[in-house]
C-alpha cells in the first residue's frame, strides 16, 4: 500500500521550486506518492506528483501534509489537513514560524522522520465560530489560531457585550475582541496583550482589544465554556476574521459565539524541544542577559 503525503508550499518565494522538487524526489524515492494542490504544481513546474483540487478532499488518505513556508502557509495548510485528520508538519520558510517545526537546512532529516515515522503527533484545540442575526445563524467558520471580532472604520469604536456561558460579563467599546486557542496565544492575541499559553493547555482565551474599560483585562477560561460577542444594536458593524485568513461580515446587533472545535488540528514534532525553548528562539529572549550585565557591574 503506497503511503501518500501532500506538499503544501509558499509559491512567492524565488527559492521555493528547489526546496519542492527536493522534499518531492526524497519522498519518491521513499515510496510515497506525492500530491500538490493544481495551482501551486504549475507555478512551480513541477510534474511528477499528483496535482490535486484546493479542497476538502486534497488531504484525504494523507498520512501528512508537509508545509513550506511561513505561518501563514501552515495556516492555510490546516484549512486542508483538518478534514482529513492529517498531520501537519511545517519546515519553516517565513520569517518567525512559530507553528513551523524545522528550518530548511535540516529539509533532508525532517523527511528522513517521515518516512521512518519516527515523528510525535500533538492534538491541537480549534475553535468553531457562529455568527446570528436573530434566530438566523448568517455564518460559520472556525481557527486554529484566534477568531476576532473588530470594528470596520478606523475612527469608530465598536460597541460590545461580552458573556461566557450565557452570562454577561461586562461591555465597552473597543477595537475588537480576539478569542485565541493556546495554539494562536502566540499570535494575534499576543500582540493584544494577552497571556501566553503552553500548548497543551486545555483553555480558551479571550482578549479585547485596546478596550475603553475599567475590566478589560485577557481571560483565561475553560475550554468548555462558550463566549459570546455582541454587537450594539445601536452600534456600527463589525467584522470576523479567523486565522487572519477568512472574513465575515458582523452587522449591528449581530452576535458572535465561540466554542472548543469539533474537529482538532493535528501537528508533528519531529524534535522533542521544549516550548520554553522554542519561545526563547522564536522570540530572541535574553535568557541570560540581565545575569551577564550584573556580573559585569559586579
Amino acid at each position: 500500500m503506497s503511503r501518500d503525503a501532500l506538499l503544501v508550499t509558499h509559491t512567492g518565494r524565488w527559492d521555493m521550486v528547489d526546496r519542492a522538487r527536493e522534499v518531492s524526489d526524497l519522498l519518491l524515492s521513499a515510496g510515497f506518492q506525492v500530491r500538490m494542490l493544481e495551482e501551486e504544481a504549475a507555478d512551480l513546474g513541477v510534474t511528477d506528483v499528483k496535482a490535486v483540487s484546493p479542497d476538502e478532499s486534497a488531504a484525504a488518505g494523507c498520512e501528512v501534509v508537509l508545509v513550506l513556508g511561513g505561518d501563514g502557509t501552515f495556516l492555510r495548510a490546516a484549512e486542508l489537513a483538518r478534514p482529513a485528520r492529517a498531520a501537519l508538519l511545517g519546515v519553516n520558510l517565513g520569517r518567525v514560524g512559530f507553528l513551523t517545526e524545522t528550518e530548511p537546512e535540516a529539509l533532508p532529516d525532517t523527511v528522513r522522520h517521515i518516512v521512518e515515522r519516527s515523528y510525535q503527533v500533538e492534538e491541537r484545540l480549534t475553535l468553531d465560530v457562529d455568527v446570528t442575526v436573530g434566530e438566523r445563524v448568517v455564518a460559520r467558520d472556525w481557527a486554529l489560531n484566534e477568531a476576532s471580532v473588530e470594528k470596520t472604520k478606523r475612527e469608530r469604536m465598536l460597541e460590545v457585550a461580552l458573556e461566557i456561558d450565557d452570562r454577561p460579563l461586562t461591555s465597552f467599546g473597543c477595537d475588537g475582541v480576539v478569542c485565541a486557542s493556546p495554539t494562536g496565544s502566540t499570535a494575534y492575541a499576543f500582540s493584544s496583550g494577552g497571556p501566553v499559553a503552553w500548548p497543551e493547555v486545555q483553555a480558551l482565551l479571550v482578549v479585547p482589544n485596546a478596550a475603553h474599560a475599567l475590566f478589560a483585562r485577557p481571560l483565561v477560561i475553560s475550554p468548555e465554556s462558550t463566549v459570546a460577542i455582541t454587537v450594539a444594536d445601536a452600534g456600527h458593524d463589525g467584522v470576523l476574521g479567523c486565522d487572519g485568513r477568512r472574513t465575515s461580515p458582523v452587522p449591528a446587533g449581530a452576535r458572535v459565539t465561540v466554542r472548543r472545535g469539533g474537529k482538532p488540528v493535528f501537528i508533528a514534532r519531529t524534535h522533542a524541544l521544549p516550548f520554553t525553548d522554542r519561545l526563547v528562539a522564536k522570540f530572541g529572549l535574553p535568557v541570560s542577559g540581565f545575569r551577564a550585565g550584573r556580573e559585569r557591574h559586579d
